[in-house]
């Protein structure tokens, strides 16, 4: 038997559209072309660090200028051979850090870790086609000195050129690449921008980076090291007012204070300041992150936890991994030891201005409380480390949940400002410690202050918590008042409402509405059966509670319920009863239901009708005699 062998494959190299390569550059992977400049800076750095690799006694010299339409950059790098500007500067995906089984090697053929470099993904200066029509590099090899000059040319059409040029024109090793910009890109090129972004992108880069805008001036440094949070100053004052500075230029506002955020172990050093304002926790904070001293991005908002949302970071690291385009940081295991490590940070400086500078604490909490708040809701830690500190509005007045808790084991609370404000005067005359929860956050931080304070007793407050602390009348008084009580009972049976008489302060108050969550739900329920069909009728009959209903509670010590009590005509004692009954609502700001409404029209009505039926009595009486 014979056996046919298949032939070997031929094998195929991808083809890349160069003019669709840009355009996916431009559109989808960089969010401006602004980033052109960091490559051009990328290039030339990674260049003068493989060429101290190669000989430590090397020059530095990196110089980038701009003048009508036209970018150079000059570095003392490495530089590249003919073969090298062949394999590196038009290849997709292949780096001059990379050797040929993937290891990174440095420029001389060593092993050398990544981590020196800056540049990762070889995409290199094709990604400066998202301005240029053409890139000029002249280029001389430090590892080879008898290796001639070579002049790479390429435009965006895809196609390039090499050629060896004579050894005068570039005598020492380095390169110069120079970028034309193509029609349409040319705010890109403008002296002005070029230095603005070089600053932006390069001002921490480790080597020394100068501008020039071809006017015949001195060339300006782009580079300002160290970065402010490691340089020396003659004391913590001037430390502190060089930040604010350095916060104010790079993101337009004074800051509360500063946080140094040093994670020597994971390679990241940098501050974070404190906004001076408000802002909402939902907002995701825009951080600064360098990437080796070069700026990676200004808006990554995985940086930090979720609940440090009162602070701008910015920093240096050579630990953390950019995505493709180096525009943001990777979310992998590693950002997150380092979120929760700066997180820890944070959280060290709010645990020592609570026990060192209290004053500078309240500062920030009268500022940031409400965000705090938020956040303490989902992490016990925060609320426990704050709890000292957060203020609340309280029947004993505005102060922290300790201070409070000081006075009072048993809480109360109200889950609206309304029935916090009518009841917090009255409360606080007789001892009952009553918090009101009616602002955001504030009743779901109650819920969770037993987890963390276990001897502490919160309640919603209810009806009859608020009775029992208001003084009874004797019982002789209650009982001569039995018939005025009567009456008010019944005039309030069809409001759900019960009528009970107690002493209380302040005396100005003549009655107090009082319900609770529970009195509500039975009131809606019986407004429910009242507009339900048979089948649903039974239904909510059958689910009828035992709830206690809201009280009126009458004020002995108040001289018109007296008067009121003593009224001979039972008709106008009811009137009186449900005019009482109108106004505490009234005070309670409580939404009024139709049938309270009616309530309200009829009393007014009937005082009226009494007020004006005695002055026609009295005129009566006057004109007899």
């Amino acid at each position: 038997m014979t056996s046919t062998s298949t032939p070997p494959s031929t094998p195929h190299s991808f083809q890349v559209d160069l003019r669709g390569l840009v355009d996916l550059l431009s559109h989808h992977l960089y969010s401006s072309p602004r980033v052109y400049v960091r490559e051009l800076l990328q290039n030339a750095v990674d260049a003068i660090t493989a060429r101290h690799a190669l000989d430590p006694t090397a020059e530095v010299r990196i110089r980038l200028s701009a003048s009508a339409g036209r970018v150079t950059i000059e570095d003392s790098g490495i530089g590249l051979t003919a073969a090298e500007a062949h394999s590196l500067l038009a290849t997709i995906g292949r780096s001059s850090k990379r050797g040929g089984d993937g290891a990174d090697l440095d420029e001389s053929g060593l092993e050398a870790t990544r981590q020196e470099f800056l540049g990762q993904f070889g995409i290199g200066l094709l990604a400066c086609f998202v301005v240029a029509r053409q890139i000029r590099v002249v280029t001389r090899s430090a590892r080879d000195p008898q290796a001639a000059p070579v002049e790479w040319l390429a435009t965006d059409d895809g196609s390039y050129t090499v050629r060896e040029l004579p050894h005068e024109a570039r005598p020492e090793p380095g390169t110069t690449v120079v970028l034309e910009a193509r029609p349409g890109a040319t705010e890109w090129a403008a002296p002005a921008r070029v230095e603005e972004l070089a600053r932006d992108y390069g001002s921490l880069l480790p080597y020394d980076i100068t501008f020039d805008d071809g006017e015949g001036g001195e060339p300006r440094p782009v580079t300002d090291r160290p970065a402010v949070w490691d340089r020396a100053f003659p004391t913590p004052a001037a430390r502190r007012v060089a930040l604010a500075g350095h916060c104010a230029q790079l993101f337009g506002f004074t800051p509360l204070d500063s946080i140094d955020l040093d994670l020597p172990v994971a390679g990241v050093r940098g501050v974070a300041y404190v906004l001076p304002e408000p802002t909402s926790p939902a907002h995701r904070a825009g951080h600064r992150v360098h990437l080796k001293g070069m700026l990676l991005t200004d808006r990554a908002d995985n940086l930090l936890p979720d609940w440090a949302f009162f602070v701008r970071a910015v920093l240096d690291t050579d630990t953390l991994r950019p995505t493709a385009s180096r525009e943001n940081l990777y979310d992998d295991e590693t950002l997150a030891a380092v979120r929760d490590a700066l997180g820890a940070r944070v959280r060290g400086w709010l645990a020592e201005l609570a026990a060192s500078d209290p004053e500078r604490l309240a500062a920030f909490l009268q500022v940031h409380h409400l965000g705090v708040k938020s956040m303490a809701r989902h992490d016990s830690e925060l609320l426990g480390l704050m709890l000292p500190w957060l203020p609340f509005e309280t029947s004993d007045g505005s102060m922290s949940l300790q201070e409070f808790a000081a006075a009072h084991t048993d809480i109360h609370f109200t889950r609206t400002v309304e029935e916090f404000r009518q009841i917090a005067p009255i409360a606080a005359a007789h001892g009952l410690g009553v918090i009101n929860a009616g602002y955001t956050y504030d009743a779901d931080l109650l819920a969770l202050l037993p987890a963390v304070r276990p001897e502490l007793k919160v309640t919603e407050l209810d009806a009859g918590a608020v009775t029992e602390r208001l003084d009874p009348v004797p019982t002789a008084t209650e009982l001569a008042l039995a018939p005025f009580l009567a009456t008010a009972r019944t005039r309030l049976e069809a409001q759900g409402c019960d009528v009970v008489l107690r002493a209380f302060q302040p005396v100005s108050v003549p009655a107090l509405y009082l319900d609770d969550r529970q009195a509500r739900q039975e009131r809606d329920r019986t407004a429910a059966l009242e507009s339900a069909d048979s089948l649903w009728s039974g239904i909510l009959g059958s689910l009828r509670g035992s709830a206690p209903r809201a009280r009126l509670v009458l004020n002995h010590n108040n001289p018109l319920i007296r008067r009121i009590a003593a009224l001979p005509d039972e008709a106008l004692t009811g009137t009186a009863v449900e005019s009482l009954y109108g106004q505490a609502l009234l005070m309670s700001q409580r939404p009024l239901r139709p049938a309270d409404s009616t309530l309200l029209n009829r009393a007014f009505l009937g005082l009226l009708e009494w007020a004006t039926h005695s002055t026609d009595a009295r005129d009566a009486q006057e004109d007899q005699k």
